[in-house]
């Protein structure tokens, strides 16, 4: 009798590499001195300056303490600022530094070597296939091209926890 065929493990396979993929930048920005979670966030705020701290946590899908330690962390080292909405002075607009913006360029940076690790042995046309499949899964799926899920996390919660979406 024939073995039934196997299951196509698309979860793990993704899994798996999304593990390894996390490894290989946090290993390309530890000498930068920031978290992955830091580096996500510096980049939303890159990408869109004037962004409130609640504008930031409902995106996140993280608790409104967490933002304010994240950008606390930012803040101290040099990176991001702080300041009151003229519209509505409850609200804190968040901006980068030159610092920050400058960190945005090393960002990059790292990003394109996380990529040359986890897709180099790839062709030109394998990756942009790869990119076009994985873009239209999370896109039908979605994800926000902007946020890893593990950004609204805390340090101490488990990976696969659940947090209410905005």
């Amino acid at each position: 009798m024939p073995t039934p065929p196997r299951p196509a493990r698309i979860g793990f396979l993704l899994s798996q590499l999304g593990a390894h993929a996390a490894e290989v930048f946090a290993a390309q920005i530890r000498p930068l001195g920031l978290t992955a979670s830091e580096a996500g966030v510096v980049r939303i705020i890159g990408r869109t300056p004037g962004l409130t701290q609640r504008q930031l946590a409902e995106r996140l899908g993280a608790q409104q303490s967490r933002v304010v330690a994240l950008i606390d962390g930012l803040e101290r080292k040099g990176l991001a600022t702080r300041t009151r909405s003229t519209a509505d002075r409850r609200a804190q607009q968040l901006g980068l530094t030159a610092a920050g913006r400058a960190m945005l360029a090393e960002l990059r940076s790292a990003a394109e070597a996380q990529e040359a690790v986890i897709a180099g042995s790839l062709g030109e046309q394998e990756r942009a296939d790869l990119y076009a499949l994985l873009s239209t899964l999370s896109g039908r799926l979605g994800l926000d091209a902007d946020v890893h899920p593990g950004h609204g996390r805390s340090a101490d919660e488990p990976t696969g926890a659940t947090r209410p979406t905005a």
